[in-house]
């Protein structure tokens, strides 16, 4: 035996730890809590996906499949696009949808550009009246919708906007709680970011559009998904303001359905998966931002 190998000491023998599961503070987690966890988040799964899967199998489903069948078959037998075909040739769909598209487009453009402004100058603007004003952006919330829709009836009534889509959209172009939103997220941000922005010479324009903005993505996310998501599903007022057919938006061409297919559940429910697809797509597109919500604001480094 060599003088190294007599040296050399035997290496330590290690006992292999269980992985340990833990919570965002570091504390271990017990095997019966996170099943009871793991159980509710699939009965809320359960409770909310569960309609819009019911609705998108009974879509598919041909018409001699029986879809009251018990117990419920979710998956079709024979899956076909026939219904959605049939929907397209009952009502102008697309031209709904079309109709809505411009609405819900033109709400998320006037509702993030407008909040984004209203709430940077609520959060740090200094001018009198500051305090009122966002009181008056909280009362707001608390009216109804359904307590002012016959004001704003006879405001666009009198602004000559009655049966068009400017005036759909004009009443719900600003929200009172995407601009506390917006006011929300540029009040978490630092203000030594501003600060030093100002020291560089920069003016209010732009600290604005090259520091604050840039830094509350995600809060906008959140603003445009609700203001579309809003703007899309909105079916009392497109109802009481439109009169023209070609100028109706999508949730209120789908009532045509109802009322002329209300025996055939499958072409109802291929109308209900057009209207919601839209949706599901801007969420698809925005939930890298819309998860960062309105804690926004730290200096990134």
């Amino acid at each position: 035996m060599s003088v190294l190998e007599k040296v050399r000491p035997e290496a330590p023998v290690t006992t292999r730890r269980e992985p340990r599961v833990t919570d965002e503070q570091g504390r271990r987690i017990r095997v019966a809590e996170l099943v009871w966890r793991y159980l509710l988040l699939l009965a809320v799964l359960a409770l909310t996906v569960g309609p819009f899967l019911w609705q998108l199998s009974t879509s598919l489903k041909g018409p001699t499949e029986d879809i009251y069948s018990s117990p419920p078959s979710l998956l079709p037998a024979h899956p076909t696009l026939h219904n959605y075909t049939r929907v397209a040739d009952t009502i102008p769909v697309w031209d709904y949808a079309l109709n809505s598209l411009k609405v819900a487009t033109a709400n998320v453009v006037t509702n993030c550009v407008g909040s984004a402004l209203a709430g940077y100058a609520l959060a740090r603007l200094r001018f009198r009246g500051r305090r009122v004003t966002t009181l008056v952006f909280v009362l707001a919330m608390l009216v109804p919708v359904e307590g002012i829709v016959i004001a704003q009836f006879t405001t666009m009534r009198e602004l000559g906007l009655n049966n068009t889509l400017i005036g759909v959209v004009l009443p719900g172009a600003i929200g009172a709680m995407n601009v506390l939103l917006m006011r929300g997220a540029f009040r978490n941000l630092p203000y030594e970011i501003e600060e030093a922005a100002y020291v560089d010479g920069a003016n209010v324009w732009q600290r604005f559009l090259r520091v604050a903005l840039p830094s509350v993505k995600g809060t906008v996310a959140v603003v445009a998904i609700f203001a579309f998501m809003g703007a899309w599903d909105d079916f009392l007022w497109p109802l009481i303001v439109l009169s023209d057919p070609s100028r109706f938006t999508l949730t209120i061409g789908l009532n045509y359905l109802h009322g002329t297919f209300a025996d055939d559940e499958r072409i109802v429910a291929a109308g209900t998966v057009i209207a919601v697809a839209p949706l599901i797509a801007l969420f698809a597109c925005l939930q890298r931002y819309f998860f960062r919500g309105v804690g926004e604001g730290a200096v990134k480094g």
